[in-house]
């Protein structure tokens, strides 16, 4: 996700890659990063504070705690903490940091490799309102951006933060189905991408709901009613609703 966000930044040219570093204890990790994106690399978290005023901690949640032990001597009161770490509460990182350190919660998602993400944020009292638009800039550089209260972050990562997963679920399942109907694969994958592709715009550009644009499609009798029956006899809906709420639940097992 870290990189993800490095290349959208980039590719939206809201940053130079100068004024960019990681901090990377892998050497080959390192090397990567410098020769694909051109950024500034480092081991120490010391060299990286310096460096940075904004700093996006994009860990994984279970090693959050111990990543900012090793920065909280580094980090003061100029330095904005954006955490991209699911399920990890701005109260614990304020139990690493102070009080006094501003602290913004994103959870975005990693469509943002082609500007194409979402995310949603929350700040805590200590981050301004010039702290917030930071952070939305950021993010709203590599798809959309939207602010929500802190306890709405976990139903975000089961939503879009995982969602990209489903998705990729979806289109895998329908590539295969058109297989089974006879269709050579890679026809199949170029037909499903455009329609996903093409669904999603559509939905986005007319703002109609979801439901209107389906009633078009499914006329009496016809194929796609009849193939939807098949997905209701199944339960995706309830299925999918499911999934969402297990997300959730394990983002909030995560943060605890």
């Amino acid at each position: 996700m870290g990189e993800a966000l490095i290349r959208g930044m980039l590719k939206a040219e809201l940053v130079t890659a100068e004024k960019i570093m990681v901090a990377e204890p892998d050497s080959s990790r390192q090397q990567y990063l410098t020769s694909q994106y051109g950024i500034g690399v480092t081991a120490l978290p010391g060299e990286l504070a310096s460096f940075a005023q904004v700093v996006i901690l994009a860990v994984k949640p279970q090693i959050m705690e111990p990543v900012l032990q090793q920065y909280v001597a580094h980090l003061d009161e100029s330095h904005l903490i954006i955490s991209i770490a699911a399920g990890v509460t701005i109260a614990a990182m304020e139990g690493v940091l102070g009080d006094s350190a501003r602290i913004i919660r994103v959870m975005p998602n990693t469509p943002a490799l082609v500007l194409a993400g979402a995310s949603a944020l929350s700040g805590n009292r200590r981050a301004s309102e010039e702290d917030m638009e930071t952070a939305k800039a950021l993010f709203s550089a590599v798809g959309i951006c939207v602010e929500v209260a802190e306890n709405l972050l976990d139903a975000v990562t089961g939503l879009s933060g995982s969602g990209p997963g489903y998705v990729f679920t979806f289109i895998e399942a329908m590539v295969d189905g058109g297989v089974l109907a006879g269709l050579p694969r890679p026809v199949a994958e170029q037909l499903v991408l455009q329609t996903v592709y093409g669904s999603a715009r559509l939905a986005l550009e007319t703002g109609e709901p979801a439901a209107v644009l389906k009633g078009r499609v499914t006329s009496p009798g016809g194929t796609t009613i009849t193939g939807i029956q098949v997905l209701e006899e199944a339960g995706l809906r309830g299925t999918v609703m499911t999934a969402i709420e297990a997300a959730t639940q394990r983002s909030r097992d995560l943060g605890s």
